[in-house]
């Protein structure tokens, strides 16, 4: 991982995050090799990149999750 990458790719700033209805919600320009890797962190979870770009982590349970942008 590349200083770069972690300065722009991944959230680590705390102003970045939300919790959001039971959704981490990390705000950015995110693609499906971040998903991937959030998937890794969150064991169980079911992670997506919405429609605006931005990562959700949802709860664990059967079939793929429903953004929040879709509530």
């Amino acid at each position: 991982m590349t200083v770069a990458a972690c300065l722009e790719r991944w959230p680590t700033a705390p102003m970045r995050t939300e919790l959001i209805h039971g959704v981490l919600l990390f705000t950015g320009d995110f693609d499906e090799r971040d998903a991937t890797t959030a998937q890794r962190t969150y064991p169980g979870r079911r992670v997506l990149v919405n429609a605006d770009g931005n990562l959700e982590v949802h709860a664990a349970g059967p079939g793929l999750p429903r953004s929040l942008l879709d509530r």
